[in-house]
Order: C-alpha cells, then sequence, then structure tokens
C-alpha cells in the first residue's frame, strides 16, 4: 500500500524533545528522541530481551531505558547497560531508523537504511522560510492514507463540506486544468475570477470585498499535499498585492486504515500577526476535521465492502486524483521490481502562476 524507500514525516520538530516520542509508521511502531547532543534518534519501538515497548520507559543521560527491566540502548540502537553486570551482549540490538530534521519537521526513513539520503528530502521550505510564517497542527485520521490524497487532489469538495471556512459555489463550478510532472507529481489548477470571498478569505482580507481566486492542488507521492491558495481584490494587481497562502498536507500512514495528518498553513502577509495565526490554526483545524469526518465514514464503508476500486463512476473532477494514484501505485510497483530503487523529488510550487493570466483552459 505504501512505498518504503523515500522520506516521511514522523512529526513537528518541536514535538520531540529528550524524552520518547512514540508513533506508529508505515505499521511499524518506532520511538524518537534527542540524543544528549542534540541530535534525532529513532528506534524500533520493541525492547530485544523480552520485546516490551520501548516506549513503556524513559531516557536516561540520552539513552533510552526499557520500562521492563532497565536495560539501556543507545541512538544507536546498541546495548549500553544491563542492570546487575558488568559487560553489555554484543549481538543485543534495537533496529536503526534514518532521521532527519529539516523545515521544522522530522523525517524517517523506513526503508533499506543504505538508500537513506538526505538530498532526496522533498522542498517545503515555506515551514520556516524568511518571508513566511507557518501555522502548525497535527490530526489523526482513521482512513486510508490514499483517501486522504484524493480529497486533497479534488478540491470541489470545498464547496460542500466547507461552506464556513474556504468554499463556495465558486470552487465546484470553475473548470480545473490537471497536469503530470514526471514520475511524482500532479497539480490541478482552478482560476475563480470576481467571487465573493469565503469566510476564511474574508477574514484573511479584512472585508468582504469580491476577489480574483486561484488555487492548485499539488501532490507528490506518496503523501506530500500543498494547495496554493492565492486572490487579491477585484481591481488591485494580481503580481503585486496578492496574498498567498500555500497549507503543506503531509499525509503519513500509521497503518492500513489510519493515517497521520501533519500539516503547516504557511502565509506571506502579516507575518508577525499573532491574533491571526491563533484565527488561522482554528478555521485549519475545523477545515480538516470536517474533512476526517467525511473520509473515515468513506473508510468504513470501503472495507465493509471488500474496498472496492474507486472511483466506481468516474466525473471530470476526479482526472487528478486518478493520475495521483497512478503515480503511487508506479512507485510502489517500482519498488517491488527493484528493491533499491527509489524517486527523487520535484518541486511543489510554481511562482510563475502569480503572472499567468486569468484565463486557463477547461479540459
Amino acid at each position: 500500500m505504501y512505498p518504503k524507500n523515500c522520506w516521511y514525516v514522523a512529526a513537528h520538530a518541536h514535538e520531540i524533545t529528550d524524552q520518547i516520542f512514540a508513533r506508529t509508521i508505515l505499521n511499524q511502531a518506532v520511538i524518537i528522541w534527542r540524543a544528549a547532543d542534540g541530535s534525532i534518534a529513532a528506534l524500533e519501538d520493541r525492547c530485544p530481551h523480552r520485546l516490551v515497548p520501548l516506549s513503556t520507559g524513559k531516557t536516561v543521560d540520552g539513552l533510552v531505558e526499557c520500562g521492563y527491566h532497565g536495560l539501556r540502548f543507545d541512538s544507536g540502537g546498541a546495548c549500553a547497560m544491563v542492570p546487575g553486570q558488568d559487560t553489555t551482549p554484543k549481538n543485543i540490538k534495537v533496529q536503526k531508523f534514518p532521521v532527519a530534521e529539516r523545515h521544522a519537521l522530522i523525517w524517517i526513513w523506513m526503508g533499506a537504511a543504505d538508500l537513506a539520503d538526505e538530498d532526496l528530502i522533498p522542498d517545503l521550505h515555506w515551514m520556516d522560510a524568511p518571508g513566511w510564517a507557518a501555522t502548525t497542527g497535527y490530526l489523526h485520521f482513521k482512513c486510508d492514507y490514499r483517501l486522504i490524497n484524493d480529497n486533497l487532489l479534488d478540491l470541489s469538495h470545498e464547496t460542500y463540506i466547507h461552506k464556513h471556512t474556504i468554499g463556495n459555489d465558486a470552487v465546484a463550478d470553475s473548470p480545473v486544468m490537471t497536469e503530470v510532472i514526471g514520475d511524482r507529481v500532479v497539480r490541478a489548477h482552478r482560476e475563480m475570477p470576481n467571487i465573493d470571498p469565503p469566510p476564511f478569505f474574508a477574514m484573511a482580507q479584512g472585508n468582504d470585498k469580491p476577489i480574483n481566486r486561484w488555487q492548485i492542488a499539488i501532490y507528490m507521492a506518496p503523501g506530500f499535499n500543498m494547495t496554493e491558495a492565492a486572490f487579491h481584490t477585484v481591481g488591485t494587481d494580481r503580481t503585486r498585492d496578492h496574498f498567498m497562502m500555500r497549507p503543506i498536507h503531509i499525509i503519513t500512514p500509521e497503518t492500513d486504515h489510519s493515517s497521520h495528518y501533519i500539516w503547516g498553513l504557511a502565509r506571506n502577509f502579516q507575518l508577525d500577526d499573532d491574533e491571526l495565526n491563533d484565527r488561522i490554526y482554528e478555521a485549519t483545524q475545523q477545515t480538516f476535521m470536517e474533512d476526517r469526518e467525511l473520509l473515515e465514514i468513506q473508510d468504513q464503508r470501503l472495507r465493509a465492502e471488500g474496498m472496492p476500486k474507486l472511483p466506481q463512476l468516474p466525473v471530470k473532477v476526479d482526472k487528478a486524483p486518478v493520475q495521483g494514484r497512478k503515480l503511487l501505485e508506479a512507485m510502489i510497483q517500482a519498488e517491488q521490481d527493484d528493491p533499491n530503487f527509489c524517486l527523487p523529488p520535484v518541486m511543489l510550487a510554481d511562482d510563475d502562476v502569480v503572472t499567468q493570466p486569468f484565463a486557463v483552459a477547461a479540459e
């Protein structure tokens, strides 16, 4: 259901301290913590002595201490101490996972460790780059991660699910242009000229004046999504006066039917406005919880019906989700054919879209 030879996001960087942080990723239980030197470490959540989860224990001087018999393990997974004896068995080890800290995120590699090249980490610099302010959050979804990717690639649902935040009739009524870039990225672009601002956009703009809005759903397999959401007041200059938000949706599978939704909403305006930051957080959490409610119901229905293929009855707005699934399936199959296979990341954003004309041809 998912490739392993690629980087996944395990957590926001601020969540990881010198204490044990437990999380299941790709059906694998892991623990993550900061060692004594501040570096990030990740091990299998399993003591090799009596197989008790190491997350039942604690950290002591940068080492992980098992909560059952007190064996301690270093950041490399080696046993550093066994209570009651002077020697430590060399054959007692815990599986280690490559980890990295970048873009205010903690990344983990669940596949072949020797392939874990940090140059393969996708560029999500908006999470901590100058000129951007990022509001961040987390939600747990009890559904297949692929359903979340589908949802984020077909944003016409905003009209029906998110009327109180980011949606209105203009979203579903606007034609969408879909393109596939290389072996890993799908982009679905909508232009919405001279529309009423949905509530979230009116809040950001500070009034209810009509806006010219564009929206690009961008997906990078296996679970990286960015929505380029931008607008400017009708009668102002698109290039100079636009407001830009880049919601970044990082979907990391937990199990076959549960997912970690690690998100950040980066904006290029009112960077020091803490009140706006709080309002964005509340609105964004509400929006994603609306998605969660529906997708968890959908997952339950799919499981009851034996996981049939989606969509059952394709319509035009399914093009981007179908293309996304094809790229993901190809990535999984390539790794099954060649255990050393891994794809390089592709840039998600295209800043030239700011200067593109409004008229975008519908397919």
